[in-house]
């Protein structure tokens, strides 16, 4: 049922028109966000006519755009976060996000949040993201051909990744261990290899996979010394934003992020303020950071979900990074082979753990699209163990869960 945003009741056909208009599975919560946007608008000096969908992604959290009222801010605007409070926690969220502002990127400032409603204010870091200005082939198996701007985009993500990282201390995130890596990989097997491809497999196959997994996640916790950092764990183009004018104005207030506790009695509701030195690049989507591998995020970043460069594209940028870091004196190590090597081995780990997630978003979630991205993590996981000779039986397995003819080439 979609609902008007400021009184909450139902809208007929001709006010319902909008590709963008708020729908709401549950109407006494569309109800509940209708009261919680009169309070909003009227402290923020926001429009609330104008709020309407801006994005969704695979949990359970949308967000919405809202524009501020009056000509004397035209075009400026704020994002709506709708995270139902059942399904989503949104404290990890406002903890990263000020860590993020804290080691100088440029994240969403939480304005208020009503943590008992789930609804959530926050600055608005712009509308394009990196991988809309790239503009990759829609295509699984294509490869996107980069060019100077794209060059300049990723130094600039690495830019942010290196600040990221610097910032880094153990004990503040959850820690990305064996445990973790453990119920990742898991969802492989459970959700991609099982329910999905219906594959089952025989004794001999399931020693296979398990010895893959333990070196897997012998070499992840052990490389480069455990080298540990804050890990983003989404770090990729759709989660970063292309700066605009106003979040570049923004972005020059001074101060940390202070949190202003609710009201005795009254509703959870946070204002917080911020944000320090801001580069280009905003960053989304962070609120499953953990503390963990160095090489997962730039894995994440040259081996991406949504799209595929050419290997001479990635060597050079993750060539970039890892110069960049050492310059920095973050712990990836004096041979670059070496860090490579464990990129690729870290970035198989991601590969095998987003099959089973997108798996699991068709089968259990009803999102049935991401499944249409699988067939390039497999190719991705499928390079990575044609690589490398220890893990040539997982590549004979992964073709056979595929159905494809093994053809044996290793490099080390």
């Amino acid at each position: 049922m979609t609902l008007h945003p400021t009184t909450g009741k139902p809208m007929n056909a001709s006010q319902n028109a909008s590709a963008d208009a708020i729908v709401w599975a549950d109407p006494a919560r569309g109800r509940s966000f209708a009261v919680w946007l009169t309070g909003i608008c009227a402290a923020n000096g926001l429009d609330a006519a104008s709020v309407r969908l801006a994005s969704a992604d695979a949990s359970f959290r949308r967000y919405f755009r809202i524009d501020a009222a009056g000509q004397a801010q035209a075009g400026a605007s704020c994002i709506i976060m709708d995270a139902p409070p059942d399904k989503e926690d949104c404290k990890p969220f406002v903890k990263v996000a000020a860590l993020m502002v804290e080691a100088g990127l440029q994240a969403p400032r939480v304005l208020a949040w009503d943590e008992a409603a789930g609804f959530m204010l926050l600055s608005d870091l712009g509308r394009q993201t990196m991988m809309e200005v790239i503009a990759p082939p829609a295509a699984v198996d294509a490869i996107a051909q980069p060019t100077d701007q794209h060059l300049q985009m990723y130094l600039e993500a690495v830019d942010a990744l290196v600040r990221w990282q610097l910032a880094s201390k153990p004990g503040v995130l959850p820690a990305y261990d064996d445990a973790l890596l453990s119920r990742e990989l898991a969802l492989f097997p459970e959700w991609y290899v099982d329910k999905h491809r219906g594959f089952k497999l025989d004794t001999s196959q399931q020693l296979t996979l398990d010895e893959a997994f333990a070196q897997i996640r012998a070499s992840n916790l052990q490389s480069l010394d455990g080298a540990r950092v804050f890990v983003h764990r989404d770090f990729m183009p759709r989660n970063l934003m292309i700066a605009t004018p106003q979040t570049e104005q923004t972005g020059r207030r001074a101060g940390p992020p202070q949190a202003r506790p609710a009201p005795s009695g009254g509703s959870a509701l946070h204002e917080v303020n911020s944000v320090g030195a801001i580069p280009q690049l905003g960053v989304l989507d962070f609120q499953d950071a953990v503390y963990g591998p160095i090489t997962y995020d730039i894995a994440s970043l040259m081996r991406d979900a949504f799209l595929s460069w050419e290997e001479d594209f990635v060597l050079e940028v993750t060539i970039r990074y890892w110069q960049k870091a050492r310059k920095a004196g973050l712990p990836v190590g004096d041979d670059f082979g070496e860090f490579y090597r464990a990129v690729e081995w870290m970035g198989l780990q991601r590969h095998l753990k987003i099959l089973g997630i997108f798996a699991r978003l068709t089968l259990r979630d009803g999102k049935p699209k991401y499944l249409a991205d699988t067939p390039r993590f497999i190719r991705y996981a499928r390079a990575t163990c044609m690589r490398y000779r220890k893990l040539g039986p997982m590549m004979v397995l992964l073709d056979a869960i595929e159905g494809n003819i093994t053809r044996v080439g290793y490099t080390f």
